[in-house]
């Protein structure tokens, strides 16, 4: 894919990845460099693709440059943006590191960064070439890594596929365990779901927008925690237990829907209620929805399921405009959720 390879990583997959894959280039006679940035979601920045980017041109990187993105979400967002604009676009390739890359962030061309007041409000849609899944990297990952990748797993269940929701709901303490058949298994059906999403809306104009269930509520949760209060998937499972709810209010998931959601999540081990910390008043996630991609005109849309399996279309349309009623209350019953869970644990003995 490239006549030289420009491997971006960041510093934490560098010594466990990137040094391996720089000297196996090296092996072959492959021109090849590794240039790596801080870890964190913090870092993902204009600034961190400016200073890749100029070490790319004093290294000499050309027309004819790949980029192989060799990490987490994070590094595949960022890296995926510095070939969508380095001298005005290079190959690339996606290697991801972590569960929630390969199910997700992989799959579909999202590249960008965020700016202070939004995430990922700073990108474009730039495909890679070929995207490498890897399961034994899961092998090295932090237990709380993969939690954060079954987030969005969880979700793909609930907008395209029943049987796999009831697939995870029966599996997910082998999925936490890591056992490789069964991971295989999911990732390989999270793909599938992705890409023909994907095929059918690339620039996320309509139909794309399904997979941003979880996304508007999980999102702002995200940005008024200064991405460090919440990992990815712990904002969207929060934003899908609210959501789910949005969705009920307005007529379309049942309480047993919801209860499921919830359940599911919560024994995964993923957060399942918003904060009470002041930082996170309802004003100020209502405030921060505003801010969303898909907010129009100050209006805030949501992409919700309609059934678990199935996702709601009103008029051709994937995302809905819900009544700020259903939204306060949907927030304002998410904070008391782990008391309910108690009490039903309760009353069960």
């Amino acid at each position: 894919f490239g006549k030289s390879y420009c491997i971006i990583t960041d510093s934490k997959v560098k010594n466990l990845f990137g040094k391996s894959l720089l000297k196996q280039f090296k092996n072959k006679k492959i021109k090849v460099d590794l240039i790596s940035f801080s870890a964190g979601e913090k870092y993902k920045t204009i600034k961190t693709v400016e200073r890749i980017s100029e070490q790319m041109l004093e290294r000499n990187f050309d027309r004819k440059t790949c980029v192989i993105a060799l990490g987490g979400g994070v590094v595949g967002d960022l890296a995926g943006f510095v070939a969508a604009t380095y001298l005005r676009g290079v190959n690339f390739i996606q290697v991801p590191t972590t569960l929630l890359a390969m199910v997700d962030s992989s799959v579909g061309g999202k590249t960008g960064v965020n700016l202070s007041k939004g995430k990922n409000s700073f990108g474009a849609f730039y495909q890679p070439k070929k995207v490498y899944v890897c399961p034994e990297f899961l092998k090295k990952l932090p237990k709380p890594e993969i939690k954060n990748g079954l987030s969005e797993v969880v979700k793909h269940a609930i907008i395209k596929d029943k049987e796999f929701f009831n697939y995870l709901e029966q599996n997910y303490k082998k999925l936490l365990s890591v056992d490789s058949k069964i991971m295989s298994q999911v990732i390989k059906r999270n793909c599938e779901i992705k890409s023909r999403v994907v095929e059918k809306d690339e620039k996320e104009s309509n139909y794309r927008q399904i997979v941003n269930y979880g996304h508007t509520i999980g999102h702002a949760l995200e940005v008024l925690g200064n991405y460090k209060k919440f990992k990815h998937g712990e904002a969207i499972s929060i934003g899908m237990i609210v959501e789910a709810r949005i969705s009920q209010k307005i007529g379309y998931l049942n309480e047993k829907e919801v209860d499921r959601i919830k359940k599911l999540l919560h024994n995964i081990g993923l957060p399942v209620k918003v904060p009470k910390d002041s930082k996170f008043s309802i004003k100020k996630i209502m405030n921060a929805t505003q801010k969303d991609k898909k907010a129009v005109a100050g209006n805030v849309y949501y992409a919700l399921p309609k059934s678990i399996g199935k996702t709601l279309s009103r008029n051709g349309k994937y995302v809905v405009k819900a009544p700020n009623s259903a939204i306060l209350r949907s927030l304002e019953e998410s904070r008391w959720f782990v008391f309910q869970l108690l009490q039903e644990k309760l009353m069960m003995h």
